[in-house]
């Protein structure tokens, strides 16, 4: 399907031949702002446009698509492209408003498991640091079919995706952190610990980390699920991400709770000593790698025992050069293509496919009317990276 658009290849000549930096800044003449204005206008309609007929894809019944020959692939391509167009907060909201928000959250339920999680995917984009959006998924009914993919959905990856779109949803929303409460969230945040899939270990600590960070009282309830012994055992994971997940979560549990058995502290001060024992035997490369791990061993050492660890003597909190960061120059000016993340993670470029063009559907479809301790602080930047979680 041709699609027509603004004369990019015009467009970037024109910037090029007025950003080369080899002359002097000028005002545009009114011609040229007239032009340019006009180029950015039209791609802004072409997105609209494009999104009002994925709607009308999304709306259409799937017995429909079927018999115009629209595969299960093809869907997936549409929900990878409007994503792309919903990294722009405004056009995620604009979702709902041309009726696409709802079909949208109707393919959570979709029986393949690829548009499920891909469907969940494109949640975690619209929601992700948008007050507006998450209002909209609350009252559209969004929260229950992710809960249910989160909890019970047979597939893992439909289960992860279902996971990071939940904790974009309920972050700084308070009326999703209830909802998650009320719907025993916890629970199935316990038993995604217990897979072995470590992309669904990570989420399900960062989460956890996160709540535990924005309600202490929290804490209570994961005592009462037996989270800490399961958090010792992952702090022990061949995955670096997941170990420092895990030792996140204890620290917070660390600084909220004071009290601690004789027992429970002498386990704690076992798991880390083994910590520190294997970063002790890590070559320097691996030890730049876990230089969070190093900061979190040594932070929590200090939290539970009142005392610095072992690691500040042998010289390994800090290694040569780690003092002085170099300045952080880019991020100032430059921002992630996508909002968040994570998602979305590198595994997911892996396996992109090359774009095809939606189906043209024949004959009427439904109306779109229808529709010094520098690890303290919260880390897990789920904060519109729009990736991971990693």
């Amino acid at each position: 399907m041709a699609k027509e658009g603004p004369n990019w290849d015009g467009l970037l000549k024109w910037s090029i031949a007025n950003s080369d930096g080899t002359a002097p800044t000028s005002n545009l003449s009114e011609e040229d702002r007239k032009w340019f204005m006009e180029a950015m206008q039209a791609q802004t309609i072409d997105v609209v446009k494009r999104m009002k007929e994925i709607t009308l894809v999304m709306q259409t019944p799937e017995e429909v698509l079927k018999d115009q020959g629209v595969t299960a692939s093809d869907i997936e391509d549409i929900l990878e492209e409007l994503q792309e167009h919903v990294e722009s907060i405004d056009m995620a909201n604009d979702l709902h408003s041309i009726g696409g928000l709802v079909p949208l959250l109707g393919y959570l339920k979709n029986s393949n498991a690829n548009i499920r999680a891909k469907a969940a995917d494109v949640v975690t984009t619209i929601v992700q640091n948008n007050p507006r959006s998450q209002q909209l998924v609350m009252e559209a009914n969004g929260f229950e079919p992710l809960i249910y993919n989160f909890s019970s959905d047979p597939d893992v990856t439909v289960r992860t995706k279902a996971l990071g779109a939940i904790s974009s949803l309920i972050r700084h929303n308070k009326p999703g952190i209830t909802a998650f409460r009320l719907a025993n969230g916890y629970a199935a945040l316990k038993d995604a610990l217990t897979s072995e899939n470590v992309r669904f270990q990570r989420k399900a600590l960062n989460l956890i980390h996160y709540l535990l960070h924005e309600n202490n009282s929290d804490c209570n309830i994961v005592n009462e699920l037996g989270f800490p012994r399961m958090f010792m055992h992952l702090a022990s994971s061949e995955d670096s991400d997941v170990r420092e997940a895990a030792l996140r979560s204890l620290l917070e549990l660390a600084r909220i709770t004071k009290d601690r058995s004789e027992e429970d502290s002498e386990k704690m001060k076992q798991l880390l000593q083994e910590r520190i024992s294997n970063i002790s035997l890590m070559s320097a490369e691996d030890l730049g790698v876990v230089r969070e791990e190093r900061q979190l061993v040594d932070s929590l050492w200090t939290s539970c025992f009142n005392e610095p660890s072992s690691l500040r003597e042998k010289g390994l909190l800090v290694l040569p050069g780690e003092d002085n960061p170099p300045p952080d120059v880019a991020s100032k000016y430059f921002e992630s293509p996508l909002r968040s993340s994570t998602v979305n993670p590198s595994s997911n470029n892996d396996s992109k496919k090359g774009k095809r063009e939606t189906p043209l559907l024949l004959g009427s479809g439904p109306s779109s009317a229808d529709s010094n301790n520098p690890v303290s602080s919260n880390r897990e930047a789920d904060a519109r990276s729009r990736t991971d979680a990693r």
